[in-house]
């Protein structure tokens, strides 16, 4: 399903802030609440939008190290196989599969150095792992959540 204009700028006002009023969205795109109401019960029905969501600082939760892991999988390894490897991670906050010579791309946020190291090695001794290779985030330079990103 492919957005039209008014939907996609309602989708972006939601990503912006999903607690905003209908009647404030509305009163940014040019309708009443109950059309903007109308509009998301039906994006949601169609699983344009998948559902609302909080955002947290990793900082608050004193996670201040962030880290990519590149993980390179021995043979016959699935995506759902690197997926639920991965997803019992806390510190693991995005995993994708990827192109070039790595089979997937880990962002993790820990505490400390220490506390990074510790993942990075229990990642690399996962069954599916042949070897990783990691680099750390000295300073973000621009991030942005787009209501346009896969759930």
């Amino acid at each position: 399903m492919r957005l039209n204009d008014l939907d996609e700028r309602i989708v972006h006002a939601l990503a912006a802030d999903a607690r905003r009023s209908y009647a404030d969205i509305g009163s940014e795109v040019g309708l009443s609440a109950p059309a903007v109401k109308r509009r998301v019960d039906r994006l949601r029905a169609e699983g344009a939008i998948t559902g609302f969501t909080v955002r947290v600082d990793p900082a608050a939760m004193g996670w201040e190290t962030e880290g990519f892991i590149e993980i390179y999988c021995r043979h016959n390894t699935s995506p759902d196989d690197i997926r639920r490897g991965l997803e019992r991670y806390p510190e693991v906050v995005s995993a994708s599969t990827v192109t070039g010579d790595a089979d997937a791309l880990v962002q993790v946020f820990a505490s400390d150095m220490r506390h990074f190291e510790r993942v990075l090695e229990r990642i690399a001794g996962e069954r599916f792992v042949e070897r990783t290779k990691s680099v750390l985030v000295l300073s973000p330079l621009l991030r942005r959540f787009t209501s346009g990103a896969p759930a």
